[in-house]
C-alpha cells in the first residue's frame, strides 16, 4: 500500500508531481494558483479530476461549462478536450487510466 497526503505534500505552482504511475494508471497532483489556466488540452487515457481544495472552472470547446470547489470530480473520456481555470487556488488530483493509454507517444515503436 502507497499513501500521500495531498494537503501536506507541497506542490509548487507549475511543478506537477506524479505519485504513482504503475502501468495501470498515473496519479498526479498539480497546484493551480487562482487565474492561472490548464491550457485546453487532452489525454489519451480516461481521466478524472478531483478538486482537493480551493476551485475551478472546467470548460469543453464549444461545449458545456462548469464551476466547483473542494469534493468536485469530473471524469473525462479518452481524447476528450477541456480546459481548467483556478478560480481560487486549486489543488487538484489527475488520475489517468489505464497509462499509458492507446495512442500514447510512449507506446510506438521505435
Amino acid at each position: 500500500m502507497e499513501t500521500w497526503d495531498l494537503s501536506r505534500l507541497g506542490i509548487e505552482p507549475h511543478r506537477p508531481k506524479i505519485l504513482s504511475s504503475d502501468g495501470e494508471g498515473r496519479a498526479i497532483a498539480i497546484n493551480l494558483p487562482s487565474g492561472e489556466q490548464l491550457q485546453e488540452h487532452q489525454v489519451h487515457e480516461r481521466a478524472w479530476l478531483l478538486v482537493v481544495s480551493g476551485a475551478i472552472d472546467i470548460a469543453e470547446p464549444g461545449g458545456e461549462a462548469l464551476s466547483g470547489g473542494a469534493g468536485l470530480l469530473a471524469s473525462f473520456d479518452p481524447k476528450e478536450r477541456r480546459m481548467v481555470t483556478a478560480t481560487e487556488d486549486a489543488l487538484l488530483l489527475l488520475l489517468l487510466s489505464p497509462w499509458p493509454g492507446e495512442g500514447h507517444p510512449s507506446n510506438n515503436p521505435r
